[in-house]
């Protein structure tokens, strides 16, 4: 998903627009992560983008979307760029200790 949000509406409040954009970010990542996953990966990961337009956006954190939108709310900004890109997720193995030996 890559789209500019327009934070505007004649007849559709601020705080109700900020939550439909809320709901459909959702509703987006939900279906990405319903979808099947190709062979040999064990999740979807998501590269976020988030700015005032596509040519300022910064590299967030998935869960930090709906912070980056009640910020752009806070400043009333007219419109924001945000963009979500599934890409595939490989889990990494933990590295196994050594057991340790009991004190006498």
């Amino acid at each position: 998903m890559k789209k500019t949000f327009k934070m505007s509406h004649p007849k559709i409040t601020t705080p109700r627009l900020v939550e439909a954009i809320k709901h459909e970010v959702k509703k987006y990542i939900k279906r990405e992560r319903g979808k099947k996953l190709p062979p040999k990966v064990d999740y979807l990961d998501f590269d976020c983008r988030f700015g005032a337009d596509e040519a300022s956006s910064e590299v967030i954190h998935l869960s930090a979307i709906n912070q980056h939108i009640s910020l752009a709310e806070e400043q009333q900004l007219e419109s924001f760029y945000l963009e979500i890109l599934a890409k595939p997720g490989y889990r990494s193995k933990k590295p196994k200790e050594e057991p340790q030996e009991p004190q006498v």
